[in-house]
């Protein structure tokens, strides 16, 4: 893996996984950390069996594929993950707390002048930023699910975000071949405001008894040209991730818009999360 530039992806959850793949894909030498072991064999089996199905279907070369899996390493350990790096990208779960202990944990083992992103998908930017030594450097990285298919990144600039920071996640995400989007923080940025509210919006109809989930997927997919219904993509991103970001929003923005639905919360109690957990509004293979 010499030669290559050094990036860290901290947490190898639905996101951690897909940003690590990518990254490792990239060129980069990567390195994704999560404290559980199970998490990572996890995120193993995710990747390998993405670059698996890449090659079946003519998207990916074995070459490719072999050359991805030579530039990534995993590790438990999180100054070892983040030993000398010039770039990292936290996603771990959305919580404020966690996330600036991350970051600052990272920070200590990066190299001078690291990049330090999050992945946050709704939490503000400066807040996480509060406190580190040096909040210039830190800046949104807001990846989608699939990482390895969708092409957009938002870019979000904190208060105490540098113009070399923006600039240089600009060409972080051009080299993992996204489109990036510069973003001010307000909460929910553009896509998880606009997202979530359709997506509380089918819910609700859904609980009305306006229409089936298959339906109200359907009539945005053909009626708008969404590549994807809003109750399927809730269950590909998490339904718990989709609460979170709810409450978090609708106690920020004092809108009824993002109050959660009832339904999302009997479910999410439920322990029907969506893909992850094999049943959400959909039934999910374990393939899939």
């Amino acid at each position: 893996m010499t030669g290559r530039p050094a990036l860290a992806v901290l947490g190898a959850g639905t996101m951690g996984h897909g940003i690590a793949q990518v990254a490792a894909m990239s060129g980069y030498d990567t390195r994704l950390f999560d404290v559980m072991p199970e998490a990572l064999d996890a995120a193993r089996e995710r990747i390998e069996g993405n670059l698996r199905k890449g090659i079946q279907r003519g998207k990916v070369t074995p070459e490719a594929r072999d050359r991805a899996l030579d530039g990534l390493s995993y590790s438990r350990y999180l100054g070892e993950a983040a030993d000398g790096v010039g770039i990292a990208i936290e996603a771990v779960p959305e919580r404020l707390d966690l996330k600036q202990k991350v970051l600052a944990r990272c920070g200590e083992s990066a190299a001078d002048g690291a990049l330090l992103a999050t992945n946050t998908s709704s939490l503000s930017v400066t807040a996480i930023a509060e406190g580190l030594p040096s909040p210039g450097r830190v800046i949104g990285m807001h990846f989608f699910n699939p990482v390895h298919i969708m092409a957009l990144v938002e870019i979000v600039r904190g208060a105490e975000t540098s113009d070399e920071t923006v600039a240089r996640a600009r060409e972080v995400a051009e080299r993992l071949g996204k489109t990036p989007i510069v973003i001010a923080d307000s909460p929910g940025f553009a896509s998880s405001r606009l997202g979530l509210a359709l997506g509380l919006e089918a819910i609700r109809m859904l609980e009305e008894g306006v229409a089936s989930a298959e339906d109200i997927d359907t009539a945005m997919m053909l009626g708008y040209r969404h590549p994807m219904g809003p109750l399927k993509l809730g269950d590909l991103v998490g339904l718990d991730v989709r609460l979170d970001i709810a409450r978090y929003l609708h106690e920020a923005l004092g809108s009824p818009v993002f109050e959660p639905p009832a339904l999302l919360e009997r479910m999410v109690a439920a322990g029907r999360l969506g893909r992850k957990s094999g049943r959400g509004f959909y039934r999910w293979a374990e393939e899939e």
